[in-house]
């Protein structure tokens, strides 16, 4: 691994980021800039603690942190998207598969925090 760009969980929570980002857009105007913005801002958060994390690997405690609060923001993400699913019925077609993708990553995450903390050398 010569870079965060090597991790599976960096790679998806980049591409759930720009669909989730586009998708965002679709919801009423009075909505960008309330639970629009908190979806984009928590699921880029999910991306950019991966990154961040791994810019400290060499402290694992920090590691480790960082992929906690990606963690963390992709909880926060997939609530926010059974927020809209409840509220705006129908609006985004790809909600189910947003919510299931976010659950697949959550997974992912949550298992290399596993690997980090019982196999990572500093």
């Amino acid at each position: 691994m010569k870079s965060h760009e090597d991790l599976d969980i960096y790679k998806i929570s980049l591409v759930l980021f720009y669909k989730i980002h586009k998708a965002s857009l679709q919801l009423p105007k009075y909505e960008l800039y309330e639970l629009g913005s908190q979806i984009r801002r928590s699921a880029d958060s999910v991306n950019s603690n991966i990154v961040e994390g791994y810019g400290r690997k060499r402290y694992k405690a920090d590691f480790i942190k960082f992929l906690v609060y990606s963690h963390s923001s992709c909880l926060e993400t997939k609530a926010h998207l059974l927020k809209i699913k409840h509220i705006y019925i129908g609006l985004l077609p790809d909600v189910d598969q947003f919510i299931a993708d976010y659950d697949v990553l959550g997974a992912k995450i949550y298992t290399f925090i596993q690997y980090v903390e019982s196999n990572w050398k500093t």
